[in-house]
């Protein structure tokens, strides 16, 4: 007669216990501080902004006898807002000419530094050859470099090209100095991608152009689409730039022509304002097309691991 042995059963493992509101010791909600932090600093952004909204659609005797702010405590003046201001700057003013002008710096000044970049940094990622490393720390490097030191040396190069005042001179000048950015941030995306896809192109007889073009380029979206913001955004919103290398005329680009409207005391605060409103439109429907890719394309390559 055989006597059977039941083992003992294992004890089910308990979850390791934490304060209420916390999972596995982690903290799982943020603090008051928190919360106050980021209010302060979302108002310090929207108030500036409302004010502009609202000065926008105020008569210039108006805006020069009270504050925007004091619309709410008399509620009774926004019975007197017009769209007379936005009349007069797209009318009255080159405004117009300008917006095509900033079309025509800020598309060619962002697709080419993404293209050249989207090069480089895939052969800092996936090719070998000697001082890669070196020379990548050089570029990052030159994120350091202001770029308005560049000014005289680059009106002198321009002028013996004889491409002074001129658009192509604008794009160089924005390529150069985003190029930097530009290849960091594409790089360290694409050293995230999975190397078992490149070394599967390579088994397969894809050249660096086909499995640049077929494969990386497409899973690089995310970082393409997130410096194409910010390249875009810091090429429109420009007025140095664009001051010195185009200046006042028919190749001014908006934020020069808007900086014109201006007078020495504060006039025509009211045009300002409402110029301002107009060319924040386009920035503002870029940022919310791509907006899916930014933290995306931002984050991707912040830490490898």
């Amino acid at each position: 007669m055989t006597t059977s042995v039941v083992p003992p059963v294992a004890e089910a493992a308990q979850p390791p216990k934490g304060k209420p509101g916390q999972e596995g010791g982690a903290t799982g909600g943020a603090g008051w501080f928190t919360y106050l932090a980021l209010g302060f600093i979302v108002l310090l952004w929207v108030v500036p902004t409302i004010g502009i909204v609202l000065t926008s659609f105020r008569t210039r005797d108006d805006a020069a006898a009270s504050g925007w702010w004091e619309l709410f405590l008399k509620p009774s003046g926004f019975a007197d807002m017009t769209f007379e201001n936005y009349q007069k700057a797209i009318q009255g003013t080159n405004l117009g000419e300008g917006f095509i002008n900033s079309l025509a710096i800020a598309l060619p000044a962002t697709f080419i530094p993404i293209l050249v970049a989207a090069f480089a940094a895939y052969a800092f990622a996936f090719m070998k050859f000697p001082g890669r490393d070196v020379l990548f720390v050089v570029v990052v490097g030159m994120l350091v470099v202001p770029s308005f030191v560049s000014f005289v040396p680059m009106l002198r190069i321009y002028r013996d090209l004889g491409i002074g005042g001129t658009f192509p001179a604008v794009w160089l000048f924005h390529l150069g100095f985003g190029m930097s950015l530009a290849i960091f941030m594409i790089r360290n995306y694409m050293a995230t991608l999975p190397m078992t896809i490149i070394e599967s192109a390579k088994i397969d007889g894809a050249s660096h152009f086909q499995t640049f073009f077929r494969l990386v380029l497409p899973m690089s979206v995310p970082v393409l689409a997130s410096f194409a913001i910010f390249q875009f955004l810091w090429v429109w919103n420009d007025l140095l730039v664009a001051l010195v290398f185009l200046g006042p005329g028919e190749n001014a680009p908006m934020t020069v022509s808007i900086s014109q409207l201006l007078g020495q005391q504060g006039q025509n605060q009211e045009l300002v304002t409402a110029s301002g409103m107009f060319s924040m439109l386009l920035p503002i429907i870029v940022f919310l097309s791509l907006q899916r890719f930014f933290v995306r394309g931002l984050t991707a390559g912040a830490v490898k691991g």
